[in-house]
């Protein structure tokens, strides 16, 4: 069987694709309305909204970026897995309940319709959908480079291909040089598959909306926990002597990776615990889901299903990275140009060839639907609630416009993905948690649990957020002892909440966003 591996591989993911168009097709059916396209028609069960929860949060951050960042910073990443535990929880016990009543209470079909309805604020929704939109870019950014780089990996080197990728590096050169972007072109191969991953996720996107998205983390979300249990076993077996003899040879190289705090530190840990923790609770993709429940009293039964979702799949994410750091010390395995290659290394080298092709399918499964997702509330802030801030009403023909509107944000993002600058995607992964934690943590989380707080806080917190976070990331700045930049943004932005609330009249609420406030 080994001698059909690549065949195998291919054929599990070229199996997914084709569900993919399956699926788009079926969701573009049953996607009548703009209701429909962003909301699922708020009538999701419960097995399906759990699944789809754990894995919009794990997907190419998790089964990409999160080997590549153990193989890289050592136990760092393990705070990253623990912290978005306790960010679930949080997000589920402090917002369910109350964001699924507004939800209904205004029938919005967005996180910036209830925030306005909170609030009595267009500037808070346009504000917002803003936060939203610019968080969606360095996340949908993940996903597509994610998925170029596992296409990199197992599609056999043909001419052709290598011929088209010429041609794109030629386009995006004279684009480049035609708006003086001040930005250097790369030429490694990876452009290609960016282009063909983009164009497989507009499909999908495009005729689907989010009903194809929760559907398919319906199937993938059972398969990748199953995977990760199989992986987790056979990264154990790689080595002689399990994981006390990966433990001992990255000890041997270097025993700060192994420690507590990894590579990256103890400040930088605990910013992480902060970050991922706390703004757990600003994530839209994962509160978004929470409105599209069918019952109020869901919420109870989906948080331990998404929690045990999450713990088994991140077996995958902690124990690819670890074991090929091993293999690579111990000369088995090349050393990795390319950390974010650890989980397609292993899989293609290390696991049988049909649990590979389960896993590469599932992965694409993830990022898929995950980016599916992002999309999704991406293209309801353009096409729903900025217009609706700016002009009093969303663009005529919501479900048309969405439709054109995902494409725009997809190719943005592909281009985003080669050209930020940041080249390890769970980096560029936290950059996107970051952007949402700092700007809706305060306005949604807190908010929406205190009567005290203002429209005007709201305002401030989410654009100083952004002024910081987006700031860091152009001037280049660089934060001592590995604090992470969305961790200081987070922290300011909380800081003006409070105290631009407390130094604030106490605002007059409308009777029935006031009769929620008190449920």
């Amino acid at each position: 069987m080994e001698d059909w591996r690549t065949q195998i591989v291919l054929g599990s993911v070229g199996l997914y694709m084709v569900m993919c168009i399956g699926v788009g097709i079926w969701a573009m059916r049953r996607t009548k309305s703009s209701k429909d396209f962003f909301m699922a028609g708020r009538d999701l069960g419960v097995m399906v909204t759990a699944l789809a929860v754990f894995s919009s949060t794990l997907s190419g951050f998790g089964f990409v970026g999160g080997p590549g960042l153990i193989y890289r910073m050592g136990m760092s990443s393990f705070w990253m897995v623990v912290c978005s535990v306790i960010g679930y929880s949080m997000s589920f016990f402090v917002l369910a309940k109350r964001i699924r009543l507004f939800a209904e209470l205004r029938d919005s079909v967005s996180l910036p319709d209830a925030v306005a309805a909170r609030y009595g604020s267009e500037l808070s929704r346009f504000l917002t959908a803003l936060a939203i939109l610019l968080g969606v870019v360095g996340y949908l950014a993940t996903q597509i480079l994610a998925m170029a780089i596992v296409l990199q990996d197992i599609v056999p080197e043909v001419a052709w291909l290598t011929g088209v990728n010429d041609s794109i590096v030629a386009i995006v050169r004279f684009v480049v040089d035609i708006l003086h972007l001040p930005i250097e072109v790369r030429d490694d191969g990876l452009e290609v598959f960016v282009v063909l991953s983009c164009g497989v996720l507009v499909f999908y996107c495009v005729t689907g909306g989010i009903i194809a998205s929760v559907y398919t983390d319906l199937v993938q979300g059972f398969i990748m926990m199953i995977a990760a249990v199989l992986v987790f076993f056979a990264a154990r077996s790689a080595l002689d002597g399990g994981f006390a003899e990966i433990s001992r040879t990255i000890m041997a190289d270097d025993a700060e990776a192994m420690g507590p705090w990894g590579s990256l530190g103890m400040l930088g840990c605990l910013s992480w615990l902060f970050l991922f923790g706390l703004g757990g609770m600003g994530q839209p993709h994962v509160i978004t889901k929470m409105m599209m429940t069918r019952r109020v009293e869901d919420a109870r039964h989906i948080l331990p299903v998404t929690l045990a979702g999450y713990t088994l799949s991140a077996l995958l994410w902690l124990s690819i990275g670890l074991v090929m750091r091993a293999l690579v010390l111990q000369g088995a395995h090349p050393a990795l140009g390319d950390s974010n290659a650890a989980a397609s290394q292993f899989l293609q080298n290390y696991a049988h060839p049909l649990l590979a092709g389960v896993v590469f399918a599932g992965l694409f499964a993830a990022i898929m639907s995950t980016a599916d997702g992002f999309l999704n509330i991406g293209t309801a802030a353009v096409v729903h609630d900025i217009p609706k801030a700016i002009r009093g009403r969303s663009l005529p023909h919501e479900l048309f416009w969405a439709r054109i509107v995902t494409v725009v944000i997809a190719v943005f993002a592909a281009f985003f993905a080669l050209y930020s600058g940041e080249s390890l995607i769970a980096l560029l992964g936290a950059f996107g948690w970051g952007t949402f934690a700092a700007a809706l943590v305060p306005t949604v989380a807190i908010g929406f649990n205190w009567k005290r707080a203002t429209a005007t806080a709201a305002n401030v917190a989410i654009a100083a957020s952004l002024t910081i976070t987006f700031g860091f990331k152009i001037l280049g700045v660089s934060i001592p002892y590995g604090i992470d930049g969305g961790a200081i943004s987070l922290l300011v932005s909380l800081i003006l909440f409070f105290t631009i609330s407390l130094a604030s009249k106490p605002p007059s609420l409308e009777p029935d966003v006031d009769a929620v406030m008190d449920l």
